[in-house]
């Protein structure tokens, strides 16, 4: 007797952590579902598109990419053999049937918190041979149907601990696409971290939109912190760091401040976005914070953890801005110090506040006022890293090199390193004695020190 085909889907992931993250939970739910993947696109029995919705044109990306896609359906058409197109995440949440109603070969439209039904959802477009349009925002049931053991890539694992955001800066979609804040609870977080631990992962990441805004329920009914969860965690076996991203100045408590401090899983790297220097900038996106109370938080934390590496996010050419609002902008930089930066052009995302402001920037003033501002950023990278040159620093190495023999990992900072090893690296922490640093990354020798 011969079994049926196996069937296949091709997953395509863009933008940050998260996207990653719910891509890895739909890949498990797929295979649970008899799937298996490929990376053959035009081989493929399902095409699912996770999209992101920050930066500039994503949706017409998206749109584009499709073209592509509804051309190797209409091919396999040819030869019998259906293709269901999916297109999931942030764009699907802000666009829904705006984009079946565009790209007609589109068979499902999901947002990010129906995952846990998408088997059930793909089944449905193959007997109703309609569009569906899924972008509804249940809660936890996503996290609480979605419980396949966790499949781990690489000894770094991403974990969403808090989805959504309350902040409604002017220029964001997430509130529109991720939807009001949810956080999971200490008692799901800490079973998922178990099992990602017992699987191989010897760093977890903590995922939020607004992750140190954490406020989930703790082991005794009582609602706890981000540093609550931290603690919590630190104390399994096997996990040997600890991160997470991304975070706002308004909820960088005291006690997260504290751990720290105190946690030595908790490593010494915190992305904290500023995106303007300029207060009147500031107040347009709704931030919620000024320049100055951004510096002094830096010093707490500083004073707290001295070794800390900062990165940050800036948005150059916000609507109204001025040449002065531009320099405020570099003099925070060049007043703080960042180890890394993500810096981008202002662009108008649809449906956002800012986007119907009158005093948009002409494309010219955003690209120079960004080049300058990245040179300064760049400088001091290249100034952190340099700090690095004939010392020896701890890495965790997640993946092999390009080289025979070379393994790439990161320091507590996650600095970019590669070194070459005898025998398997992967998953091991080894001393790596610097001799080149670049921008990006820096290059060793396995040590003994």
């Amino acid at each position: 007797m011969n079994r049926p085909e196996r069937k296949t889907y091709f997953l395509k992931t863009f933008g940050c952590q998260m996207n990653v993250y719910d891509s890895e939970r739909m890949a498990e739910a797929l295979a649970r579902d008899g799937y298996s993947e490929t990376s053959d696109v035009d081989g493929a029995d399902l095409v699912i598109l996770n999209t992101c919705h920050i930066r500039e044109k994503a949706a017409e990306k998206v749109y584009s990419e499709l073209g592509r896609i509804r051309d190797v359906k209409n091919e396999r058409a040819k030869d019998g053999k259906n293709t269901v197109i999916a297109v999931a995440g942030c764009v699907a949440q802000a666009e829904g049937p705006e984009i079946t109603a565009r790209q007609p070969a589109v068979d499902l439209v999901i947002g990010p918190q129906s995952y846990h039904r998408l088997p059930e959802l793909i089944a449905r477009t193959t007997v109703d041979r309609k569009h569906i349009v899924e972008t509804e925002f249940p809660g936890d049931e996503k996290f609480a149907r979605m419980k396949a053991p966790r499949r781990i890539s690489s000894p770094s694992a991403f974990l969403t601990i808090q989805e959504g955001c309350d902040k409604f800066c002017t220029f964001c979609v997430v509130p529109y696409t991720r939807g009001s804040e949810y956080s999971r609870s200490v008692a799901k977080i800490e079973a998922e971290a178990r099992e990602l631990a017992r699987a191989g992962a010897k760093e977890l990441v903590l995922l939020g939109q607004n992750v140190n805004a954490y406020h989930g329920e703790g082991a005794d009914g009582r609602t706890a912190s981000l540093a609550d969860l931290i603690r919590t965690l630190a104390a399994i076996e096997g996990v040997e760091r600890i991160r997470y991203m991304t975070s706002h100045p308004r909820d960088m408590s005291d006690d997260l401040i504290a751990a720290h401090a105190d946690v030595p899983q908790l490593m010494p790297f915190l992305h904290l976005p500023v995106q303007s220097g300029s207060d009147r900038i500031l107040a347009k996106m709704n931030r919620k914070h000024t320049a100055a109370e951004y510096v002094d938080l830096i010093a707490r934390i500083r004073k707290a953890r001295p070794d800390i590496a900062l990165s940050s996010d800036f948005i150059v050419g916000f609507p109204g801005e001025t040449e002065q609002d531009a320099e405020d902008t570099i003099a925070l930089i060049e007043a703080v110090g960042f180890a890394q930066a993500f810096s981008f052009k202002y662009s108008a995302r649809p449906g956002t506040p800012a986007a119907g402001h009158g005093d948009q920037l002409d494309e010219a003033v955003k690209s120079e006022r960004l080049l300058r501002l990245q040179a300064v950023l760049d400088a001091q990278q290249v100034s952190f890293n340099a700090q690095s040159l004939g010392g020896v620093v701890p890495v965790l190495f997640e993946r092999k090199g390009r080289e025979a023999g070379e393994f790439v990992g990161r320091t507590p900072y996650l600095q970019l390193v590669h070194a070459a090893g005898d025998g398997d690296l992967i998953g091991k922490t080894a001393n790596v004695a610097v001799n080149e640093t670049r921008r990006s990354s820096l290059s060793g020798v396995i040590s003994a020190a």
